[in-house]
């Protein structure tokens, strides 16, 4: 787990870092921006800034003080040293990929990972550029799967659905020896649990909507990397398609960061009680969370993780459709909806009962059903499950 001083430094950047209560009057809280372009004494002084438009408040849809806040809160957060905040995590992810590859460049995959970024990539084929993927997280069969023309890894970690683990050190030293950038969507760790730049993963990229944001209110995404990347982002990617994140969803990223350390604990620890409940019921085939000890990647967690989020998934013994729909239907305390990682918890599954091909194909049971463990009472969220089991 976590030195306590690595935390501590965590917990003051969630909470001051990036902010100057003397600048705006003392007000312990940063004010929202919300114009749009910004205005300059002189016709010189507003070239200037027009021409190093990063460094410069000029219009919004380039910067903005109350994003800037909240991008220097992230940057310092995963260690990197830059970031730019855009108006979704699909935002932030295709502006990481548009980034990295050319025509004719080939991208692997790492197991499972988001339907959209998958669907993004498939999108991407009427340019030229190809992908795969390969569902095994072994070093050594990832490098039998990279191509002469792989110019990226892409992946989440823990991965989508089935939650298995890569080793980050190992994939960057392989990526790096061929010339390979690699790009981590790192929403499920959160910066609190998972560095992945300190690893010599190339690009991190945050969903916002998830833990960072935490109340199921705002819509955001993140990419962190270091500071050449994010400015050749900054001048293509993010000026160019206007994937702006909005000063409001911002201030409200900047509340939500200053309870992300206590949020977190909470998730992780009654995710804990509710995996070892699942891992003890008898219609349970398997249960998928890395903090296990009988997860196949634990000893790796061990040294890459410092905390378990929330989002785990198990599945059943009877992996029909039909008996997952009933499961979940049953719940009462669990709400059925897309997403994850705010204050509810939350049930759903990739099996709607006409993708059973599709599920063969990405290595997913038929059974597996994914639950995102909110704040409320873990007792209350065991109890709920084990009536709609049973």
């Amino acid at each position: 787990m976590a030195q306590s001083e690595e935390r501590l430094k965590d917990i003051e950047i969630c909470m001051q870092y990036g902010e100057d209560p003397e600048s705006y009057n003392g007000a312990v809280i940063p004010p929202t921006f919300g114009n749009t372009l910004f205005v300059y004494p002189t016709f010189e002084e507003l070239g200037k800034a027009v021409s190093k438009e990063q460094d410069h408040f000029v219009y919004t849809r380039g910067t903005n003080p109350t994003v800037h806040i909240a991008e220097r809160k992230l940057a310092e957060l995963e260690r990197g040293e830059a970031c730019k905040c855009f108006a979704s995590g699909m935002a932030a992810i295709s502006a990481a990929l548009q980034n990295s590859l050319q025509s004719g460049d080939h991208v692997l995959c790492i197991s499972n990972v988001y339907f959209s970024a998958m669907d993004l990539l498939t999108y991407m084929e009427k340019f030229n550029v190809s992908h795969s993927v390969i569902y095994s997280t072994d070093i050594a069969a990832i490098e039998q799967a990279l191509l002469p023309s792989t110019k990226v890894i892409y992946f989440e970690c823990p991965t989508d659905h089935n939650f298995r683990l890569i080793d980050l050190k190992a994939l960057a030293s392989l990526a790096k020896s061929r010339g390979i950038r690699t790009i981590i969507d790192n929403t499920w760790a959160t910066p609190l649990f998972q560095k992945p730049l300190t690893h010599g993963i190339d690009i991190v990229v945050h969903s916002t909507s998830k833990y960072l944001g935490g109340h199921s209110d705002l819509v955001g995404g993140a990419v962190i990397s270091s500071k050449q990347i994010i400015s050749k982002i900054f001048t293509d990617e993010f000026i160019l398609f206007g994937g702006i994140m909005p000063p409001q969803e911002a201030s409200q990223l900047l509340r939500s960061l200053r309870t992300l350390p206590i949020r977190m604990k909470t998730h992780e620890a009654n995710a804990f009680e509710v995996a070892k409940f699942l891992e003890s019921h008898a219609a349970v085939q398997a249960v998928h969370y890395p903090g296990l000890p009988t997860h196949p990647d634990f000893e790796l967690g061990q040294r890459q993780l410092t905390g378990y989020s929330g989002l785990l998934s198990f599945s059943l013994k009877d992996a029909t459709y039909e008996t997952v729909k009933k499961v979940i239907n049953k719940t009462k305390v669990f709400q059925i909806g897309v997403s994850w990682g705010s204050f509810e918890s939350l049930i759903m599954s990739p099996n709607y009962g006409n993708n059973a091909e599709q599920l063969k194909k990405e290595h997913t049971s038929q059974g597996l059903i994914r639950i995102s463990i909110g704040q409320g009472d873990v007792e209350e969220l065991i109890q709920d499950l084990k009536q709609a089991l049973e």
